[in-house]
């Protein structure tokens, strides 16, 4: 199906007036060519030659019709001149309430600074309902800044401030074109005008320019940890489940074959996707690998988490505790708590890790038990 638009949607409150002018000015020119286009023909037709049309006693004036073709398009004329001065003065007198945008035309390039610092190229946001002042100058040539869907454009001149301003009634993308020719680049000059809502305006505007709150390479880390559950086993303190987190990078960590591993970045990233390879003394085949799970940016993310020092120390596990008190703990005879746990990880070699997983909350409840008898 066709998909056919005479005009740019109307998206601001000057848009309507304007259209209105232009189709009223667009009727009344199609109407008086044919006027004009129609009288013509017929004369031609009704005098050529070899015609029986009288011509004994040609008409020279007529002040009846002089008058007609000369009033009616007098009045015309004044009435579409007084819409038109109203409508340009309306465009051109900003609200005093009216938010200021400031614009530097570039080639080829629009360049946008907001009130409060946020800037932006080839893209303007705006929020809807409220009026919007553009303040602009050109760093080289004459530029025009162009907004179809709101009926608007101004030139931007060097050396010179001009100023336009709009009031957009719907939300969405609109067109953003230089509409005067300024160089080689002239057509790749343009952008998008995103309309908003006021108050996604005002959160974008407070977010530095972003829909979403900013957030460091550490904070997009530490919501991924606590997204895949990563902190269901490593806490604050080393556990029966998993070793602790906290302070684990550049530590030294001791490996079940004997060896020691640096916690650098290289030894972070395979705990990650490839935890099975090197596992820490103590611990068995616990946690699952993320090898196909996770993107080389959330890798990076989490390691950027497991840096910070304070890293996972929001766990419900006790702070307290050193990470060699833990590994003390897991080996306590007395409340078993650790052996039972790797015992019913350890009896299904062959099981998954959500299963393994289930087995060693079965054994440390069991161990849990025990001590509370013991007690």
């Amino acid at each position: 199906m066709w998909n056919f638009s005479v005009m740019p949607p109307q998206a601001s409150t000057l848009a309507p007036e304007h259209d209105a002018i232009f189709l009223v000015l667009t009727a009344l020119t199609l109407l008086f060519t044919l006027i004009v286009c129609v009288t013509a023909v017929f004369f031609v037709i009704k005098y050529r030659e070899g015609t029986k049309a009288d011509r004994s006693s040609p008409v020279y004036e007529n002040p009846k019709l002089e008058m007609v073709l000369t009033v009616v398009p007098t009045i015309l004329g004044l009435i579409m001149f007084f819409f038109g001065a109203k409508l340009y003065i309306a465009q051109r007198t900003p609200p005093k309430d009216a938010e200021e945008i400031f614009v530097i035309g570039k080639q080829w390039m629009w360049h946008v600074q907001h009130s409060n610092g946020v800037r932006e190229n080839n893209t303007l946001h705006v929020p809807m309902g409220r009026p919007v002042k553009l303040t602009m100058i050109s760093q080289d040539v004459i530029h025009a800044f162009y907004i179809p869907a709101f009926r608007t454009q101004m030139y931007v001149v060097p050396g010179r401030y001009t100023q336009i301003w709009f009031n957009a009634t719907k939300t969405g993308n609109y067109h953003l074109f230089c509409n005067l020719y300024c160089g080689t680049q002239h057509s790749e000059m343009g952008g998008t005008v995103v309309v908003q809502t006021e108050t996604e305006y005002r959160n974008w505007l407070n977010n530095g320019g972003q829909n979403a709150a900013p957030v460091s390479m550490a904070q997009a880390g530490e919501k991924l940890f606590n997204k895949i559950g990563c902190n269901n086993c490593h806490g604050a303190t080393d556990s029966p489940r998993a070793p602790s987190l906290a302070g684990i990078y550049m530590s030294k960590r001791k490996m079940s074959d004997g060896t020691v591993q640096n916690a650098d970045e290289a030894y972070l990233r395979e705990s990650v996707l490839r935890p099975w390879n090197k596992i820490t003394m103590g611990y068995g085949k616990e946690m699952p690998a993320y090898e196909s799970t996770l993107t080389e940016e959330e890798v990076l993310s989490l390691i950027a988490y497991m840096k910070n020092p304070g890293a996972t120390k929001g766990s419900s596990v006790s702070s307290g505790t050193s990470r060699e008190e833990g590994l003390a703990a897991k080996t306590d005879t007395k409340n078993g708590l650790a052996v039972n746990a790797i015992e019913a990880q350890t009896t299904d070699p062959a099981a998954t890790p959500t299963k393994r997983r289930g087995s060693l909350s079965v054994g440390a409840m069991a161990a849990q038990k025990q001590t509370e008898g013991q007690k």
